[in-house]
């Protein structure tokens, strides 16, 4: 008899939201989709030229695996690297590897821990995920020997934690791994040095290994955004890595490609995992990649001064209305509200009850996480739809 052998398990969050928006839209809705995380339109063309000419090349190192290197654009993580950050990285004890893509790095880091090696050890993790986006916690569910934990995010700080509060499963110690999430999906919040550096410091005294996901690393909208590698270098005995990702700087989400950095022993313990898991990116995109970030930057800047006046004018649409921000973003193109207790007349449970009214009265769109809603203006023109959006918030008359 043919069945499943996983266990029941909830919807995916996103699913089920692309699920609810089309049973709208086939009952005539028209929707307003500020529940999309992805950059809309082609990727941007200085990059699709850089990348065809890779995929007419004669060259075969354009064409082979690339494996854990990068034979077909040469240095492409460190070059990719240095894009993001402000420091010179020719030192010793740190190394780079190339992926494609973060999102199944967050597996390999994970793995690399060495808990699923049976009668070794079992290893804590504590991660940005609540409220935050759910896959390194769900990676933390899949893994033998893996104690997962969700970091205190407190809002009365700007979503941040304390490092005086770690131990929620037990004081993380020797060999754990304290996994963050800056700058943050949902809330846009950034690291600032000070603050990075207290990390760091917390982390090496005790040996745990701290890793980042700065996917948004070059959307932040201010000067004081920090990345970890611009401050894990000052503590020599800490062992850190940080990915970074070229799906959100210029519409290149699906093409895959991204890198580490980090200390020697950690990144070389994830290549460790990913050699035996993949067979590395298609070397025609990071080729274009590559090409945008040093030939073209300010077309780069142009996407992420767009995205900073959309959250600009959604953020003063939505306090007009009565919305309350949980906190201001500082990057990215995500806007987290608190979800409101009263709206259309009614109590209202939760933020997925307050979406599934907003969806059904104003065709308005946006993701639950728990008793925050997120807005995302990535796909739509907020100025543009102003009026509509202003209308569909005035019409939900929300309260607190």
């Amino acid at each position: 008899m043919r069945k499943s052998l996983l266990p029941e398990a909830g919807e995916n969050k996103f699913q089920k939201i692309k699920r609810k928006s089309a049973v709208a839209e086939a009952a005539g809705i028209k929707l307003t989709k500020l529940s999309i995380g992805q950059p809309s339109g082609p990727a941007l063309v200085e990059a699709r030229c850089a990348a065809a000419q890779a995929v007419l090349s004669d060259d075969e190192s354009k064409h082979e695996y690339q494996d854990n290197g990068s034979p077909g654009v040469k240095d492409f993580a460190k070059r990719f690297v240095n894009y993001h950050v402000g420091i010179d990285l020719n030192r010793e004890g740190i190394s780079f590897l190339p992926l494609p893509g973060v999102k199944p790095a967050l597996d390999m880091v994970i793995k690399s821990l060495g808990s699923w090696v049976k009668d070794v050890r079992v290893a804590t993790v504590g991660t940005m995920t609540n409220p935050g986006y759910p896959t390194p916690a769900d990676m933390c569910a899949m893994i033998e020997g893996i104690s997962h934990f969700h970091l205190k995010l407190k809002p009365e700080k700007g979503f941040l934690f304390d490092l005086d509060d770690l131990g929620s499963l037990g004081e993380l110690g020797e060999g754990d791994l304290l996994m963050l999430n800056f700058p943050h999906n949902p809330t846009g919040i950034i690291a600032e040095i000070d603050w990075l550096r207290g990390v760091c410091a917390y982390c090496e005294k005790r040996g745990i290994r701290v890793f980042n996901d700065a996917a948004y690393a070059r959307l932040a909208h201010n000067g004081l955004s920090q990345t970890l590698t611009d401050v894990a270098v000052e503590f020599p005995d800490l062992n850190w890595a940080e990915a970074f990702s070229a799906s959100k700087l210029g519409n290149n989400t699906g093409w895959r490609v991204g890198a580490i950095v980090g200390s020697s022993e950690f990144v070389g313990d994830i290549a460790r995992i990913k050699g035996n898991m993949d067979s590395g990116f298609v070397a025609p995109m990071a080729a274009g990649i590559i090409h945008l970030l040093e030939n073209h930057n300010d077309q780069v800047e142009k996407v992420r001064e767009m995205y900073a006046e959309r959250l600009d004018c959604l953020q003063q649409i939505l306090t007009e209305c009565g919305m309350e921000l949980a906190v201001e973003p500082q990057a990215g193109f995500f806007i987290l509200c608190n979800s409101p207790r009263v709206a259309f007349g009614q109590g209202i449970a939760d933020a997925e009850a307050f979406n599934d009214l907003m969806i059904s009265k104003t065709g308005v769109v946006g993701v639950p996480f728990g008793s925050y809603i997120r807005y995302a203006v990535c796909t739509t023109d907020i100025a543009a739809l102003r009026d509509e959006i202003t209308a569909a918030f005035s019409r939900a008359k929300v309260a607190y």
